[in-house]
């Protein structure tokens, strides 16, 4: 493992950059599941087959081939696009950026019915009673909706967010210098791959790890008052 201690902060600047994409796609995902869940239950019939048709579309389609899709089609289009109506010069599509939001808005279609469900296993008369009360939406989103919603969803959640983690490897097959790209070029400069590799699967295994516990500490925050059987 000298090697791999040798190249330590080349592994280092791509953990960075992993947790970065993670955590960042993470926050696009929960405002896409927001969105989408609040489609699907929407009244009207526009808006609730939309919503259907984003998640039904999203988790039929495998994330590499999105990614591909979004990076360089996306980068297709925009510089065509340019390029017929002059109003930009050639644009080059940040690996970074196209990561992202290729990760947080696949995940938000898994989030969007992680957060119906929650929502719909709130009991509706609570949400009467607060309507009754007089508060408004909002207040009652912010009151009742919103911390019941967070205790449904924290186990699919948990679950979204792991394989979301795991699913930043993909980004290293359109050139991001993240964990996975940085370990496999080091290793194959010095012949070693295979224990670079098992540093990356530590590394992740570590993170993981750390977010049980996070994911863990939210769980009994969310649960106070609750009894346990």
């Amino acid at each position: 493992m000298n090697a791999v201690i040798e190249y330590r902060e080349v592994i280092l600047s791509g953990t960075l950059v992993t947790i970065s994409l993670a955590l960042l796609s993470l926050l696009l995902s929960i405002i896409c599941g927001l969105v989408g869940a609040y489609l699907k239950m929407s009244q009207a019939p526009v808006l609730r087959h939309l919503g259907n048709a984003y998640t039904t579309l999203i988790r039929s389609v495998p994330e590499l081939v999105l990614m591909m899709l979004i990076f360089y089609g996306g980068q297709a289009a925009v510089n065509a696009l340019g390029a017929q109506t002059g109003w930009w010069d050639y644009v080059d599509v940040n690996q970074f950026l196209a990561g992202v939001l290729t990760l947080g808005f696949i995940f938000g279609a898994y989030m969007a019915e992680t957060f119906r469900g929650a929502i719909m296993a709130i009991p509706k008369g609570q949400l009467e009673a607060a309507v009754a009360a007089g508060m408004s939406p909002a207040k009652v989103f912010t009151v009742v909706t919103w911390p019941q919603m967070v205790r449904y969803a924290l186990p699919s959640f948990a679950n979204n967010w792991l394989v979301l983690v795991k699913s930043t490897a993909l980004v290293s097959v359109i050139g991001l210098h993240d964990l996975v790209w940085n370990s496999v070029a080091a290793g194959r400069s010095v012949h070693q791959l295979f224990s670079f590799m098992i540093a990356v699967l530590l590394i992740y295994l570590a993170i993981t790890a750390i977010s049980d516990i996070g994911l863990r500490w939210v769980e009994r925050k969310y649960s106070v008052g609750l009894a346990r059987s």
